[in-house]
């Protein structure tokens, strides 16, 4: 049985003889099904309904003081609505706590270290609610130096390394992290192409389609997906689909120029494929042939229609005009109703 459209949760801790001393709670901006290592993380979690926030704390508590857990633990949840579900609990720091204890200037594998040893230790004064900056971790991959590798997301992890950034709200820290993995903004001919395999993911992405429009960027898009948001009112320049590697030349019949070839020409800025959800032989076989294709040319790509949608909304408000700031006016800034 598979879950489909459910959000990916992290649950990081440190617990002593089953009690929990300090937590956080972090959500992967997409669905779950990309393995954790390759997700791009938020953190304090930016929507999650408070219900499911509780049935988070409960659930974790009741694994802690079940297993008898000393030291660090990481749990993955799984939610859809208000129904939460366990993917697993490990034992272990996860590759998360140091990102957790930098966002929150609290060294959890200290904390951890301590209640191993059995040393006193006192748990950190945290709120995450009260926390006025959130931290995005995005992954960093090394697709263009593997040769014939599909680089697009799933359950099994690819990633080769990863950063994170701070920002006021959540979508600075993301556009921030995606900048500092060497993504490149769509600047040089603002063409924009677009090849999205099934109506549900057009539909979600069609909000920042007309977003993209409005900015004066230039859309082109594979048949099905010009077609559907041709329908809808938008200007999308028709490019075929590639059947092989070497399809690089206009159709002969219409004159209609192939995806790769504008790929190759150095006509795109940025290529969004969104292939997840189609069973149709073509659309797989051509939508790896448009991916590969923007790795090999250096174009910017994005695989998911989650970070393609967070992306067009970072351009609408403006942030990619910003200022960095040091890690330590994030610290700096007040809280409400604690002390830090």
């Amino acid at each position: 049985k598979f879950i489909l459209n459910a959000k990916g949760i992290e649950f990081d801790a440190v617990a002593k003889h089953g009690t929990i001393l300090n937590y956080a709670i972090g959500e992967h901006l997409e669905n779950a099904g990309v393995h954790s290592g390759d997700a791009t993380v938020i953190l304090p979690a930016q929507k999650l309904y408070v219900h499911t926030i509780r049935q988070i704390k409960r659930y974790a508590a009741t694994i802690c003081r079940s297993l008898n857990i000393t030291g660090p633990l990481n749990i993955q949840f799984m939610a859809k609505g208000n129904v939460l579900q366990v993917i697993e609990c490990n034992l272990r720091a996860s590759r998360t706590f140091p990102f957790v204890s930098k966002t929150l200037n609290h060294n959890f594998i200290s904390l951890a270290t301590k209640a191993m040893v059995g040393v006193p230790v006192q748990p950190y004064r945290i709120s995450l609610l009260d926390i006025d900056y959130v931290c995005v971790k995005a992954p960093m991959f090394s697709f263009t130096r593997l040769r014939g590798a599909d680089p697009t997301l799933g359950v099994e992890m690819s990633s080769t390394g990863e950063v994170a950034c701070f920002g006021i709200d959540s979508h600075e820290a993301f556009l921030q992290s995606m900048l500092s993995t060497g993504f490149k903004l769509p600047t040089r001919t603002r063409t924009i192409l677009l090849s999205i395999a099934t109506d549900e993911f057009r539909y979600e992405f069609l909000d920042a389609a007309r977003i993209l429009a409005k900015l004066g960027y230039t859309l082109m898009g594979t048949p099905g997906t010009a077609r559907y948001y041709t329908e809808r009112g938008l200007t999308v320049v028709t490019v075929t689909k590639p059947v092989n590697e070497d399809d690089v030349a206009a159709c002969s019949v219409t004159g209609t120029s192939s995806a790769l070839q504008v790929i190759h020409d150095g006509l795109i800025d940025m290529v969004i494929n969104i292939s997840e959800g189609s069973s149709r032989r073509d659309d797989i076989s051509s939508g790896y042939l448009i991916r590969r294709a923007a790795c090999d040319f250096d174009v910017s790509l994005i695989t998911n229609v989650k970070c393609a949608v967070m992306l067009v909304e970072c351009l609408d408000r403006g942030y990619d005009k910003f200022t960095p700031k040091h890690i330590g006016q994030f610290y700096k800034l007040p809280t409400i109703g604690w002390l830090k």
